[in-house]
């Protein structure tokens, strides 16, 4: 991915808890010598190797899980909130163009498919986790039947990350007062809240 200095998130932190905050993410494989991509949700688990991992499952109908057997690496991308900005928004200077903020995050690993045992167990963490938002969470308790026509639907898979990059484009290019002017335009709007909020965040990190 192409990032300008300006640009680059290297915490480790920061990028895992975008990870989670914006987990459903494109899966990214070469399948047959051209790009081939699925959306999923996936999970991260930092106790997976040094950079963490990522748990999900995919229809077994899907030829792409062909590709994690390949043990060809794997792009992950997961992208944020984006908005488009104004040069209005900016003090005065007639080199302003318009430009789009947004944030996304590139992750690198390679594939192992999980055995059943495994998918299960992982199929109850995964629902376990989505469901702990809810105040009475739906718990999955697959029947004999249930387990022998699902599970054999699906592939389950762990990704071992290798490399994470993370592009926080949010005008940090700018100067602060620019940067708090497209703040405030952006809570203004209906589409650009949550650039705005991250604007704000990255602006009290400094």
């Amino acid at each position: 991915m192409y990032i300008p200095k300006e640009f680059i998130e290297a915490d480790s932190h920061t990028l895992q808890d975008f990870m989670r905050a914006h987990s459903f993410a494109t899966l990214v494989t070469t399948h047959d010598a051209v790009p081939f991509a699925s959306h999923l949700p996936l999970m991260l688990d930092s106790r997976i190797g040094s950079q963490g991992g990522l748990l999900g499952h995919m229809a077994r109908n899907n030829p792409q899980w062909q590709d994690f057997a390949a043990g060809m690496e794997i792009l992950v991308i997961f992208n944020g909130a984006h908005a488009y900005v104004s040069p209005n928004w900016y003090e005065p200077n007639p080199m302003t163009v318009p430009t789009w903020n947004f944030s996304a995050v590139h992750a690198y690993g390679k594939a192992r498919i999980l055995p059943e045992a495994e998918l299960e167990a992982t199929l109850h963490i995964l629902v376990d986790e989505h469901e702990k938002a809810y105040p009475k969470p739906w718990k999955l308790a697959l029947t004999p039947v249930m387990r022998e026509r699902m599970l054999s639907a699906i592939v389950g898979f762990e990704i071992k990350l290798t490399r994470i990059e993370g592009k926080f484009k949010l005008s940090q290019n700018r100067s602060e007062q620019d940067q708090r002017n497209v703040i405030s335009k952006l809570t203004q709007s209906e589409f650009g809240r949550d650039v705005a909020q991250s604007m704000l965040k990255n602006l009290e990190r400094k």
